[in-house]
């Protein structure tokens, strides 16, 4: 007699968890789906890569070989997906209004895109919590154009967004116009970039922490890794982080910062080929414990 399939009765939720630690109430870290892509600038679907990392979340073992323990013991609550507006400053407010609330009911908060642009307004509500916050940026792009095709929200200006807040760490960059890179040596220092090119070995890691601060926000670009294991983004480059790299990187940093909050943006699903999904929600899911589990 065949097995039935739990995947199948739990709620669409992260991890297919249960009530039990999937409940708002319960729940230390909430998840935020946001599938916004309206100013993509190459290839459109990333509104579709909330629901995809969700989705594979499902097939995932909560029991996380690495540290041997079971991150989702803490509570991860699944929120509705955010209701979308055509407007990127619109939207931007919005994602800043929402967070601003799960910030103030004492949540961990998860914002899952969807394009990058949506990460300035979760920036924006972790600041006002975290007054001396800096920022870790993980890309393939810069992001720092003060205007592209017409508008200071658009997904390729995230970071300059950003950086008008708060100090800001680009790491992985390997796609940058001149204007960007201009912005970035006239910052004074309170923008610090790591270049794609200069991170073939570790060494750069220990640079990138002591250029932060002790509270930090992550905001993750998919396009960030190689594109042999993550095809599935919206303005691809070749090159890029492999997986291992970027899980010492990110065990560094939960080991020496205070990470307060994070995004994974920019997953574009591709019919028939689930191996990035299920890499977006690994990710997600080691990230919650590195991040927000009991050290």
């Amino acid at each position: 007699m065949a097995t039935k399939n739990p995947h199948f009765y739990f709620p669409f939720s992260f991890g297919a968890l249960p009530p039990e630690v999937s409940s708002y109430e319960r729940a230390k870290v909430a998840i935020l789906p946001v599938p916004y892509d309206a100013t993509t600038s190459y290839q459109p679907g990333a509104r579709n890569g909330p629901r995809a990392i969700i989705e594979a979340s499902r097939r995932l073992e909560m029991h996380d070989e690495e540290a041997d323990s079971n991150f989702s013991d803490q509570g991860i609550c699944t929120l509705d997906e955010m209701e979308i507006v055509d407007d990127a400053g619109k939207m931007a407010q919005r994602v800043h209004e929402a967070v601003r609330a799960l910030l103030d009911g004492e949540k961990k908060v998860v914002l899952l895109g969807g394009e990058h642009s949506i990460s300035s307004g979760s920036v924006k509500a972790h600041l006002e919590k975290h007054p001396k916050l800096t920022v870790l940026h993980i890309d393939a792009h810069a992001d720092m154009r003060d205007e592209f095709a017409e508008n200071r929200f658009n997904h390729g200006c995230v970071a300059r967004r950003i950086s008008e807040m708060c100090p800001l760490v680009s790491v992985g960059v390997r796609s940058i116009a001149k204007e960007e890179i201009d912005h970035i040596r006239s910052s004074k220092g309170r923008i610090k970039l790591f270049l794609a090119k200069d991170m073939r070995n570790n060494a750069w890691m220990d640079d990138a922490l002591k250029a932060l601060g002790k509270d930090v926000y992550v905001t993750i670009d998919l396009d960030a890794f190689d594109t042999s294991i993550m095809p599935s983004v919206g303005t691809p480059q070749p090159g890029g982080m492999d997986w291992y790299q970027m899980l010492d990187f990110m065990k560094k940093l939960a080991a020496s910062k205070n990470v307060v909050g994070f995004d994974v943006t920019e997953l574009t699903p591709m019919p028939g080929n689930h191996a990035p999904d299920v890499l977006a929600a690994k990710l997600v899911y080691k990230l919650i414990g590195y991040f927000f589990s009991s050290k």
